[in-house]
């Protein structure tokens, strides 16, 4: 396609960006389909400056898929498996509590946990497993489910998902996660995720969530057999929910893992591509205060080299993660705190552990031989100052 936009567009959104106005489809898209990634880089460093400064975050956390046994067949997912075969798996509470443990000897601040859409676990295997972890320990925030599985355990029990979702929160979820958003566009979606929720349903699941005061996270699938057009419509689609609610706390774009799936994908995402999303993801919404460069997914060193494209978090030490790994990711299945700091430190950030909704808990100051962590007491006070 060529870009609508005259010679010199990128200058004049730079520009744009730079004063603060809000940029509309078209010049996303002019972005999208440039082919300068230093000037999209510039322009989306200013959006993340404005945001983040020059601090970039990580999360202290631990991943925990409870099964991945699906009544789905969804194209894309290399994850789920059915009751006939010999590598699904499905925990029991007691044995995610003994994961929660170990995580929490790890001094965890998060667990992120999600599974397939299980033919046979009842609903009270979800809020007893909620109360389980919270009568462990209360402080680790439990970051559940995505916005399908609602809808599942909605059509399991007969009831609204603002009643699942009140009666989850009232067991212990603290909030929701962002995934399942896949690509919205209706041609496409049936193309990779045949029979999973809706755009609509995805967005009426986290507007409930918002609603009942929760926060969320939100996310793209990208690079599989979607138009730029399509990522456009779909940034476009979390920027007015967010208008709406105020709800999502960060943007994570996943590019697609072509491997051990059917989809038919020509050109999986490339570093190019993946840098220019994570650039105009940035720019575009900017109503969304973070956008997260997933290392799982890129790889940690485009990951570093992402926080240069307007990606000011790297997710986090995760521990455990079998969704992107069973679809061909080669990346380590964890990261020490001492390595997402380096990392952090080697892109010219300074390192920051935030919380699930990123806020800071400790920051890293000064050069690697002389710093140690700051305090969380003192660190507010710098942050105010700043």
């Amino acid at each position: 396609m060529t870009t609508p936009f005259p010679t010199g567009a990128l200058t004049d959104l730079h520009t744009k960006v730079e004063t603060g106005e809000r940029l509309n489809e078209a010049e996303a898209l002019a972005m999208l389909e440039s082919r300068d990634l230093n000037a999209l880089g510039a322009i989306a460093s200013l959006a993340r400056a404005r945001k983040a400064g020059n601090r970039a975050t990580f999360i202290v956390n631990r991943y925990i898929n409870y099964s991945n046994y699906c009544i789905l067949s969804c194209q894309f997912c290399s994850f789920a498996r059915k009751k006939r075969d010999g590598d699904g798996f499905e925990l029991t509470i007691d044995e995610i509590v003994t994961k929660a443990k170990e995580a929490l000897k790890l001094g965890v601040t998060e667990l992120h946990i999600v599974g397939g859409l299980h033919p046979s676990l009842p609903y009270s295997y979800y809020t007893d497993m909620l109360r389980t972890l919270k009568a462990l320990d209360p402080q680790p925030h439990l970051k559940c489910f995505t916005a399908v599985e609602i809808l599942h355990l909605g059509r399991l029990t007969r009831k609204s998902t603002g009643e699942i979702l009140a009666e989850l929160r009232d067991a212990g979820l603290d909030s929701l996660t962002g995934g399942g958003a896949e690509i919205f566009a209706p041609d496409i979606r049936p193309q990779i995720a045949k029979g999973k929720e809706t755009a609509e349903e995805w967005a009426s699941v986290h507007r409930t969530w918002h609603e009942l005061g929760g926060r969320s996270t939100c996310t793209m699938l990208f690079g599989h057999v979607e138009s730029l057009t399509d990522r456009i419509d779909h940034l476009r689609r979390l920027r007015e929910l967010q208008d709406e609610t105020g709800g999502f706390t960060g943007f994570i774009p996943l590019p697609f893992q072509p491997e051990n799936n059917p989809v038919p994908v020509e050109h999986p995402p490339s570093g190019f591509d993946i840098l220019r999303t994570i650039a105009v993801s940035r720019a575009y919404l900017d109503n969304i205060d973070h956008v997260t460069a997933y290392w799982v997914g890129l790889g940690l060193p485009l990951a570093q080299v992402a926080l240069s494209y307007g990606a000011d978090d790297l997710h986090g030490t995760i521990e455990e993660e079998h969704i992107f790994h069973m679809a061909g990711a080669n990346s380590p299945q964890a990261q020490t705190t001492a390595a997402m700091v380096q990392a952090i430190r080697e892109a010219g950030r300074v390192p920051v552990e935030r919380n699930t909704f990123y806020e800071p808990i400790r920051e890293w100051v000064g050069d690697a031989k002389t710093s140690n962590p700051t305090p969380p007491n003192l660190l507010e006070d710098n942050l105010a100052t700043a």
